[in-house]
């Protein structure tokens, strides 16, 4: 007996769910790099929307984001004060950008590691049939570990500090000393690229994200296959 449509277009969508997932998760993790290209054109309601939704993932804090159209790809927090003069986390995220410093993409630049390194995960476990075992917890735990240990330091930083140019994770004297200062100065200060914060950032946020693909997305391939077979027995 012939299934009617409706379920036998669920049963498709069920199949073919890893490029579902792709398509919808990579608009949104997309959709932040439309924000500054929106704003550069002029259209800024559309762009604030974009912020305002991506606020609720990210904390937006312009010296940790990437700028678009403009003559850097990041400004150190001195420089941002030079045009915004608030330290207060919730007045300073708020600042998107403006055509001489070019506009931030709208979440961080740890954001932009994690979802994106998640996505491309996905995007080879699509293009490998689907066929990996899940990562262990294990694994996965020291994977994430790194970048809990860095946002948890950050944080810890900004309580003591405030969101300023001060504490043990601006300077990172601690480093120098691991170190003997054999790295350059602009390596151990601050959150501009190339910087050990940034490189912490940037790596931590691959890990984490590609952690949780490998973990993840074997498990729900293994749910829907049991749903799929499950309706076939019916």
């Amino acid at each position: 007996m012939q299934r009617p449509t409706s379920e036998r277009i669920g049963r498709w969508l069920l199949r073919q769910w890893i490029w579902i997932f792709l398509a919808g998760y990579g608009l949104f993790v997309g959709l932040p790099w439309l924000a500054p290209i929106l704003m550069h054109l002029g259209w800024e309601m559309p762009g604030r929307w974009l912020y305002d939704l991506y606020s609720l993932f990210c904390h937006q804090l312009p010296q940790r984001s990437l700028f678009l159209f403009g003559p850097k790809p990041m400004y150190s927090l001195s420089e941002i004060r030079q045009v915004w003069p608030y330290e207060d986390p919730l007045q300073l995220r708020a600042f998107v950008g403006n055509p001489a410093f070019g506009y931030k993409v709208a979440w961080s630049d740890r954001m932009i590691s994690m979802y994106t390194s998640l996505w491309v995960t996905a995007l080879f476990y699509a293009f490998n049939g689907r066929r990996w075992r899940p990562l262990p917890v294990g694994a996965f735990i020291l994977l994430a570990l790194p970048m809990a240990v860095d946002g948890t330091s950050h944080f810890i930083n900004d309580l003591l500090y405030g969101i300023g140019e001060r504490g043990f994770r601006y300077d990172n004297a601690w480093l120098v000393l691991l170190t003997g200062g054999r790295l350059p100065s602009w390596f151990y200060v601050g959150d501009a690229i190339g910087s050990f914060n940034s490189w912490m950032r940037w790596i931590t946020g691959v890990l984490f994200g590609s952690g949780l693909g490998g973990l993840a997305l074997p498990y729900m391939e293994a749910a829907i296959r049991a749903i799929l077979e499950e309706q076939e027995g019916v």
